[in-house]
């Protein structure tokens, strides 16, 4: 029986300031193109069909945008997603949250989102998230009501490195300070923009874009075993 994964997407297009926002290209890229050869991988979001990309990511990454954005499989996977409501978690093995700045803004605050995590994760399936992604599990328990970060070592992306892309006033908090305050144990690579990729137990983190190989792998490895 191949195993499934559901890649979750923001349905933000929009930031606190106004600027465009979106899913980030290669943190969705990057974990498919390892992925995807040995599972069957859904597509999901909070308004369903067609989440909106990151401008800023299209126009860096280039590379992706052929091999992802115009791959007709993976365009049918976009124009066919689903909504948060309508996925069924025992049909998965695996959550991922792809980051981009628009996990902060929606599915941080979603509560058909908080819950569908929480079922992921309660019925101990692997909950992953890279970059901004890991906002969307701020509101997630376990069965205790307890914060899944708390106690658990966790990346994602830094108050540093959001300083440096000078988004502090687009969002409504520091996904850093969010997790420490929830008692993660925050972790971060040595340099801003260095990859680092925390596996804690069935929780998996991604600090930001340059970390979507690594977790690419990790969850490979972890859906291995």
């Amino acid at each position: 029986m191949t195993k499934r994964i559901l890649f979750v997407f923001t349905s933000a297009n929009r930031t606190l300031t106004g600027a465009s926002t979106g899913w980030y290209l290669p943190e969705a890229a990057h974990p498919y193109y390892i992925l995807a050869p040995h599972f069957i991988i859904d597509f999901a979001s909070p308004a369903g069909p067609n989440p909106p990309v990151d401008e800023y990511s299209v126009q860096t990454f280039p590379d992706d945008v052929g091999k992802f954005l115009e791959n007709p499989e993976i365009k049918k996977k976009f124009s066919t997603s689903k909504k948060l409501s309508e996925v069924n978690p025992d049909d998965y093995d695996a959550i991922f949250y792809v980051g981009g700045l628009g996990p902060v803004l929606d599915l941080a605050m979603d509560p058909v989102n908080i819950q569908l995590a929480s079922k992921f994760y309660r019925a101990e399936k692997l909950v992953a998230a890279v970059c901004h992604g890991p906002a969307a599990l701020v509101g997630v328990t376990d069965e205790s009501g307890t914060s899944i970060f708390a106690g658990k070592p966790v990346t994602g992306f830094t108050n540093v490195e959001e300083e440096l892309m000078d988004k502090v006033k687009d969002v409504p908090f520091s996904l850093e300070d969010k997790i420490s305050s929830l008692g993660g144990k925050y972790e971060k690579a040595a340099e801003p923009w260095e990859p680092k990729v925390v596996v804690a137990g069935n929780l998996i983190t991604g600090q930001n874009p340059a970390s979507a190989h690594l977790i690419g792998e990790a969850i490979l490895q972890a859906l291995q075993k």
